[in-house]
């Protein structure tokens, strides 16, 4: 990859200006809008802002904010500068806050007002300077903490030049720093638009949060890429989702299926449909959840697969009709392999592997874990053809090499010897009566190895579900071996927030 994301965004000035770039909607509901121009000029303010914090070539700017304009200005500034950008959920502890700032060393730190003395503590006085905002569209205005001089000059960036360090999301262990270039952010760019045939006056819906991997990849990069427009909303709504898609006029959307689970169960009944033209999903829906959010949504939604650590997706469903239960084909350029975990090579037809990767790091594939270089060598494996990435996902492809996620290595378990997903038997579960949403975990048994264990919230608190009809439909409804020998009703699950269960935190 020869090009740089900050040449990714001055194209689309150049060739956009007066088309519309970003429209936010505050918690409040009011709307600011910005052509690309127009928010160019808040990159140059921006930019000039940082520089006069000491922000470089080479510095790290840790950001500590909710979807907001400024998040975006932020970005953009540190492409422009050759500096980078770490991007930290804003639910962050002071602990979490001290354990990344000593190890991203950051010359500016960026936190909501209403949450620095969470930021401050962890910072513990080793970040020079800190910024404050408000999390609102009053951040760019002249007043606001991010107006300095414009800086519009071309300071020498690199295709290889770091520009972000993206923490993941923990769900079976602490996070990894994942280390990312100019060249990974303008080929996610180029990629994902392409996949998609995003046009300029197609418009994206983010309300995942910015500081992860599906806004930036999937939704702003390939939307800069063409000149197309986001809608950035503040936060998200289960029960406002599609109201608030209607009023922005969003054509595209991306979600993970705990967040369309939500939806589903809080959308008003009487809600009329949506008229999309595509829908991303990652995870697993059962088929009643995935045909009633394609009528809501007015299209079927499109599974993929794809990590932080491989940028662009590496598969999608392509088939005619699409299907729930499919992650579908490798995209032109990617080359994957299912690797039999047990006897080595590829796995046959129909048998659960991990999912295999080839790359070129610091291009189409991360550059690597920061600081990392043991976790770092253990995923990659260099080969004459490439580098091939170790992802840590079950997928099993059939006969046809259409493949199927099956979960993380950990969450295949056996069961009297035979193999249960985890993440299958949660999405199955969730469609059972009274079920809002539910995680299910593996415990030791002496006889069968272990067994599944579930861990219910309910629709509706007052009216839960009785764990023997929950055992009874489980015996209609899914095999032996992986209907949960045990049923617990709990408030809510452990969740990161972008709403993947963290299993390590539910007591076994």
């Amino acid at each position: 990859m020869d090009g740089t994301f900050r040449q990714t965004w001055d194209r689309a000035v150049a060739q956009h200006g007066d088309r519309p770039f970003l429209v936010f909607r505050s918690t409040s509901g009011h709307r600011s809008e910005w052509t690309y121009a127009e928010f160019d000029a808040v990159v140059a303010r921006t930019a000039g802002a940082l520089r006069a914090a000491g922000v470089g070539q080479g510095s790290a700017v840790h950001v500590v904010l909710r979807n907001c304009p400024a998040f975006v200005g932020l970005w953009l500034a540190v492409a422009r500068l050759g500096a980078w950008i770490v991007p930290t959920d804003p639910a962050s502890a002071a602990r979490d806050v001290a354990n990344q700032v000593g190890r991203v060393q950051p010359v500016v730190g960026v936190c909501a007002a209403d949450r620095s003395a969470t930021y401050h503590e962890g910072a513990d006085g080793r970040v020079p300077v800190v910024l404050q905002l408000a999390e609102e569209a009053s951040d760019l205005t002249p007043s606001g903490p991010l107006h300095g001089d414009p800086v519009d000059g071309p300071d020498p960036v690199g295709p290889r030049d770091r520009l972000a360090v993206m923490f993941t999301s923990g769900t079976t262990s602490e996070p990894k720093g994942v280390v990312l270039t100019q060249a990974n952010y303008a080929g996610v760019a180029t990629a994902m638009a392409s996949v998609v045939d995003l046009r300029p006056h197609h418009r994206w819906h983010v309300t995942l949060p910015l500081f992860h991997a599906n806004a930036q990849y999937y939704c702003f990069a390939p939307a800069i890429e063409v000149g197309a427009s986001v809608a950035l909303s503040a936060t998200f709504s289960a029960s406002a989702w599609v109201a608030h898609a209607r009023e922005l006029g969003v054509t595209h959307a991306s979600l993970f299926a705990a967040p369309i689970r939500m939806i589903l169960a809080r959308c008003p009944a009487d809600e009329a449909p949506l008229e999309l033209e595509h829908v991303w999903f990652a995870q697993s829906l059962g088929a009643g959840h995935y045909e009633q959010f394609s009528r809501l949504v007015g299209t079927p939604p499109r599974q993929l697969y794809g990590m932080t650590e491989t940028v662009s997706i590496v598969c999608a469903d392509a088939g005619d009709p699409l299907r729930h239960d499919v992650i579908g084909t490798p995209l032109p350029g990617r080359t994957v392999v299912v690797a039999d975990t047990e006897g080595g090579g590829a796995a046959g037809p129909g048998v659960p592997g991990e999912l295999t990767v080839l790359g070129t790091p610091g291009d189409d594939l991360f550059e690597g874990y920061l600081d990392d270089p043991r976790t770092t060598g253990r995923a990659f494996r260099a080969a004459p053809e490439g580098t091939w990435f170790s992802t840590g996902d079950l997928a099993a492809a059939d006969g046809h090499g259409v493949l199927r996620f099956v979960g993380r290595v950990d969450d295949v378990v056996k069961v009297s010897g035979e193999n249960v997903s985890l993440t299958e038997v949660e999405a199955a579960v969730a469609q059972a009566p009274g079920v809002l949403e539910v995680a299910v975990i593996a415990r030791p048994d002496p006889v069968r190895d272990v067994v599944p264990v579930a861990y219910v919230v309910a629709r509706d608190p007052e009216a839960p579900p009785r764990p023997a009809d929950l055992a009874d439909w489980a015996t209609h409804n899914l095999p032996p071996a992986a209907r949960p020998r045990e049923w617990n009703l709990i408030d809510e699950l452990p969740r990161t927030s972008v709403g993947k269960v963290r299993r390590f935190r539910i007591p076994g």
